[in-house]
């Protein structure tokens, strides 16, 4: 029997799925990335993939409101990950052969990305690729980070955080970010633009960001990264050892 729609394939022995989504800024991607590596899981940013398409898009000249050409485009995209091969690990994200890792992290793409995850036939299109990387046979366990992880790609993932910041918070540590890079965007424009991509990501009609019900919320504000991803682990392997037991997912 096929499983419900919306739902996760269930294999016998599945890898423990961790679901964390939040805003951008909230520092989701880096705790993502820290906790993976921390526990032995593969990670699956899902915000690069949205990120990559947008960029697809762009250099193909499609519109990122135009379904008839993101239809298209989408089966002829071949995006993964890698690793860095720098200190501190990390991926790189790969669209073909060619390494994107750098061109999907500007403010135009990271609106972009907010525009094609709210097109139905994108996320319809995307949804068995993220399941396909995190659900592959070698991984043990995977960490998923997103907006839409606990409440669509994996509603029955093991494990569910949604993490938050104040909009001031985010908005500093993304402009830190953009400095580091040279990009020159004021704090203002950086907070201007957040606050547009969560109006954006709130209120679009196709997987609102919104935490599950049975998700725990982590509020980051003013918390160390290494003490955010600290409680993120504990909470994972006494959910491990309890599904070790048989009170969880099998």
């Amino acid at each position: 029997m096929p499983a419900p729609q919306g739902s996760s394939p269930a294999p016998a022995h599945r890898p423990f799925i961790v679901a964390i989504d939040g805003p951008a800024g909230a520092g989701k991607s880096t705790a993502s990335r820290q906790l993976a590596a921390r526990l032995g899981f593969a990670m699956v940013d899902t915000g690069a993939i949205y990120r990559t398409v947008a960029l697809a898009a762009t250099l193909r000249g499609i519109a990122l409101d135009d379904d008839a050409g993101l239809g298209r485009l989408l089966p002829e995209l071949a995006i993964r990950f890698a690793p860095s091969g720098q200190p501190g690990g990390g991926q790189r994200v790969l669209l073909g052969e060619e390494d994107v890792s750098v061109e999907i992290r500007t403010p135009p793409m990271s609106l972009g990305a907010s525009k094609v995850s709210a097109r139905p036939v994108v996320r319809a299109g995307l949804l068995e690729l993220q399941r396909r990387l995190a659900l592959a046979a070698e991984n043990r366990g995977a960490v998923l980070e997103g907006r839409d992880i606990g409440t669509v790609v994996f509603p029955d993932a093991d494990a569910k955080f949604f993490l938050v910041a104040t909009p001031e918070e985010r908005a500093r540590r993304r402009h830190a970010e953009l400095l580091a890079k040279g990009d020159p965007s004021t704090f203002e424009e950086v907070l201007a633009d957040q606050l547009k991509r969560d109006r954006q990501d709130s209120e679009r009609e196709i997987a609102p960001l919104r935490p599950a019900d049975d998700a725990v919320v982590v509020d980051t504000s003013g918390t160390p990264l290494e003490a955010v991803v600290d409680a993120l682990a504990r909470e994972v392997r006494a959910r491990q050892r309890r599904r070790g037991r048989g009170g969880g997912r099998p």
